[in-house]
């Protein structure tokens, strides 16, 4: 039995908390029916937790965010949300919250202020960070509020998430629905603290824990907790007790259960409790009770008839694929270069300029990364743009990619731009499921655009050994949803990034750091951007092709400058996702020999998909095989004999020869 203590609540609130917490119940009873009979597929049941949700979604503004889980039918209910919309999107109906992309509770809606969760768990967490962060710059009186299981505060980002709240003072509602079990897995496995609210402490935040059946206590608490964060601009962390009456989902049982612990849990059931609470206390009577569950069957069935009969979905490939990106509010229009003075700056220089004249341009864009505010970054990229923009829009950040990488993402929810700055692109596996996972499907799920610029310093060539020198650009180009670019030179640098920061898609924006001093070039003093997905000739002749990126440009112009019989095109891509196919069937069509050079190791490289893409839509205007000169299949290595044998220029001569010859 739960006992409750109504506190100051008058009878229409405690009204509402009823109607609010029988609907999730009313509909999950009718979902286990229809799987038992075979008409849908699969159900994640929150029967016995529904106080959580609905008691915490109460407490919060209409307009407040919340970071959902499997188990949190009762925030949809209580936002608000039309069954039938619902059930089209848990039966992939094309008219759900996800046109049919997305299962059951994998979706969100800037509508009602959900963002919906991924199957990593972990990642929603920091999402949360982001959107009160833009809170606190808009300063805004509100809080965010983030759904986790506690076998999810097992992973990393349960850390970084705490970590980076408290250290920024973010007013963050983690909530912790301790049922007991992760599938499978006991909490006694999970962890070794009493509860774990008293991991709070150790973040230097406020913790609690309460009975999560108890929806007056629930409601109550995260109304205070809300009140708190938004005075002290602080996080906070609430473990609510309770118990997952079925399996993680159906088809797992529960047979790993003990008996007893559904006897005790079935007599705290958190909806008969309340109803026969209300009913005791004459708060609610029998016939108000049967009216209100009557009248929710009477929309469940109502919206199943509709929903049963809705046309059965047909691809539209075109549908597909455009989705994939946001589009941008206007198409891109050139900012071309008129009148301006231009001055030789190095790469690194290019790149600074185009920050600041980004920050300048967009007062809502926000920089972060670790050590980029007083100390300007390991490169000095970001150096002085503290002083003119202040600490709010330029950041330091606690080491943690996937916290960063997910605030960013809950900045872009808010209407936000933030530019993540990889200290050393091989340092972005800490991140990558944010990334993959995350940004690049977010719009595709449901419309919601990530505008995200991730900067990479990348690449070899400096002795920096296997962990500051890789080339990864291909782990992108393989991902739907992220763009990736990548300049040789300084014009293309600012203007590529200045167009990255323009467009609403996230954006992998690599840049060489054996380039940054090493090359200078003319870079207008003006605001310009060069369309993305275009590449550049830089070289015209007639004898063969030479396609690729970044270092490899000035690989090659080093070539040609010893050939002075070769007429070769040399064409920069400069966009590698989506990488410029015209250009490529143009030069190809011209001089029928081909060869792709890149820094990135030969295996999986981007040269291996392009010379697909040429034999299969240019096979009849090729003369010899396309040729790729890319780095060994090895970790890159730190002495630098073993690092020059490692990069493809050594290799590069002879293998142009062998194609010219062919």
């Amino acid at each position: 039995m739960i006992t409750y203590n109504r506190l100051n609540y008058d009878d229409s609130t405690l009204i509402a908390l009823y109607r609010a917490i029988v609907k999730p119940r009313i509909i999950e009873e009718k979902m286990l029916n229809l799987l038992r009979q075979g008409k849908i597929s699969k159900w994640f049941s929150g029967i016995g937790q529904e106080a959580i949700a609905v008691g915490a979604t109460l407490a919060l503004e209409e307009d407040e965010y919340i970071m959902t889980l499997h188990r949190n039918l009762g925030v949809f209910t209580t936002r608000q949300m039309p069954f039938l919309k619902l059930f089209n999107q848990w039966q992939g109906n094309e008219t759900g919250y996800s046109k049919g992309r997305e299962r059951s509770f994998h979706f969100g809606t800037n509508e009602h202020h959900i963002v919906g969760m991924i199957s990593h768990l972990g990642p929603q967490l920091t999402i949360a960070n982001g959107i009160s962060l833009a809170h606190k710059l808009r300063k805004e009186s509100k809080v965010s509020l983030a759904f986790t299981g506690e076998g999810g505060t097992s992973e990393g980002d349960f850390h970084e998430a705490l970590n980076v709240a408290s250290v920024w003072d973010l007013p963050v509602i983690f909530l912790i629905e301790n049922n007991g079990y992760g599938l499978s897995t006991p909490t006694n496995e999970q962890y070794r603290c009493a509860t774990l609210a008293d991991r709070a402490a150790g973040y230097g935040m406020e913790g609690i824990t309460i009975d999560g059946n108890n929806i007056i206590e629930v409601y109550d608490t995260i109304k205070g907790v809300r009140d708190y964060c938004i005075k002290n601009q602080r996080p906070y962390l609430v473990e609510c007790l309770t118990f997952r009456m079925r399996g993680h989902e159906e088809a797992s049982g529960t047979k790993y259960v003990p008996k007893e612990l559904f006897e005790i849990w079935n007599k705290k059931d958190p909806v008969l409790n309340f109803e026969n609470y209300l009913l005791a206390n004459g708060i609610i009577s029998e016939d108000y009770k049967n009216e209100v569950r009557t009248e929710i069957k009477n929309e469940i069935e109502e919206s199943l008839a509709i929903a049963f009969a809705e046309p059965p979905l047909i691809p539209d490939s075109q549908t597909e694929l455009r989705d994939v990106y946001a589009q941008a509010t206007t198409p891109f229009q050139s900012h071309p270069v008129i009148n301006s003075s231009q001055r030789e700056l190095r790469l690194v220089d290019a790149i600074a300029e185009g920050m600041k004249q980004a920050m300048e341009k967009h007062e809502n864009l926000v920089l972060m990364g670790q050590d980029i505010a007083e100390y300007g970054g390991v490169f000095k990229v970001t150096e002085g743009l503290i002083q003119q923009f202040g600490k709010e829009r330029v950041r330091n950040t606690p080491l943690c990619e996937s916290a960063i990488v997910g605030a960013s993402l809950g900045l872009s929810v808010k209407g936000f731009k933030s530019m993540v700055e990889m200290q050393f692109a091989d340092f972005v596996t800490c991140g990558f499921n944010q990334i993959i996972n995350n940004l690049a499907k977010i719009h595709y799920r449901w419309g919601q655009p990530a505008d995200v610029v991730v900067r990479m310093p990348t690449g070899a060539g400096v002795g920096a050994g296997p962990f500051h020198s890789q080339s990864n650009e291909a782990w992108f180009v393989h991902t739907p949803g992220l763009k990736v670019v990548y300049p040789s030179t300084p014009y293309d640098a600012k203007g590529l990034l200045l167009a990255s920061f323009e467009d609403p898609n996230p954006v992998m924006f690599f840049e060489h750091k054996a380039l940054y001093r090493s090359i200078s070039g003319n870079v207008p003093e003006e605001y310009y951007t060069i369309e993305i997905g275009k590449a550049n000739l830089v070289n015209e002749g007639e004898d063969v092709s030479i396609i690729t990126y970044g270092a490899g440009v000035h690989w090659a112009l080093d070539e040609l400058k010893e050939r002075n019989d070769l007429s070769a095109d040399l064409l920069d891509l400069r966009t590698l996702l989506p990488y410029d196919k015209e250009s490529i069937e143009r030069t190809v069509k011209k001089t029928g020999k081909v060869i792709i050079l890149h820094e990135d190791c030969e295996t999986g490289g981007i040269g291996g998909e392009i010379s697909a893409w040429i034999s299969q839509h240019c096979f009849e205007y090729l003369d010899a095989p396309v040729m790729r000169c890319a780095s060994l299949d090895t970790p890159v290595p730190f002495a630098i004999p073993l690092e020059q044998n490692f990069l493809p220029p050594r290799r590069f001569a002879k293998m142009l020869d062998d194609l010219l010859n062919y």
